[in-house]
């Protein structure tokens, strides 16, 4: 898988790629991620990639020319999906991140300043996605979250096959919340681990995993237990 980020702040996208998951994944060629700077691409001789907005208003606006150019340097895949972070977009969700893990190359286009010039939307095309309704400074944080996100689906990423399958909104346990956790010690200030977990019985174990599924979801995310009638 192919990540190609076109940001004016690389050093966000590089410094995260060099942690924990992300960075074993891309040491071991499971992923390759690269950043393209759209002012490398400006024909502007101060390297400016923005302007005021026609009619006047607050701010400026990226501009098509730098955009379109950085864009366009991208040697592209056969299967490849070019996404526009905006808060304008469609909202994203693990459906969307197991879908995108089947593509080759995801080419992420950040946004700063304002927000962009209409055309670039208009030429380019991007699918346009949200990581949430509020806005942040820039596209590099909602990039990342869609990175990480599709790299926990690709194979070999994870060090467990099923790592994944029990995240929190899988398909794999009805797309509901993870279960609670529990590590060493058996007692902590009063509170036990569950004697089910220490009975070594797979079987009641994982009865006990899918009820605390469910009930934690009742609890805190009632609407998603709406979308499987089946709970």
């Amino acid at each position: 898988m192919k990540f190609e980020i076109i940001t004016l702040f690389e050093d966000i996208i590089k410094g995260y790629c060099a942690q924990s998951i992300i960075k074993r994944a891309v040491d071991e060629n499971l992923i390759k991620v690269n950043t393209i700077n759209p002012r490398d691409f400006t024909e502007d001789k101060h390297k400016k990639v923005d302007a005021p907005p026609y009619g006047g208003t607050a701010g400026m606006v990226l501009q098509c020319q730098p955009i379109f150019d950085a864009y366009e340097s991208i040697e592209k895949e056969d299967d490849f999906e070019f996404i526009m972070l905006t808060p304008q977009g469609e909202k994203f969700n693990q459906k969307i991140a197991v879908e995108l893990a089947s593509k080759k190359q995801i080419i992420m286009l950040c946004g700063h300043y304002e927000g962009f010039d209409e055309r670039i939307r208009i030429g380019l095309k991007p699918r346009e996605i949200s990581i949430g309704d509020y806005v942040l400074t820039g596209g590099e944080l909602p990039a990342l979250c869609l990175l990480d996100s599709i790299s926990r689906n690709i194979k070999g990423v994870l060090g467990k096959e099923d790592s994944a399958e029990y995240d929190s909104f899988s398909e794999g346990i009805e797309g509901i919340l993870e279960h609670p956790h529990y590590t060493r010690p058996r007692e902590y200030r009063g509170m036990k681990v569950p004697e089910v977990l220490l009975n070594g019985n797979h079987a009641e174990i994982e009865k006990w995993r899918k009820e605390q599924r469910i009930v934690r979801t009742k609890q805190r995310r009632k609407d998603l237990l709406e979308k499987d009638k089946n709970i």
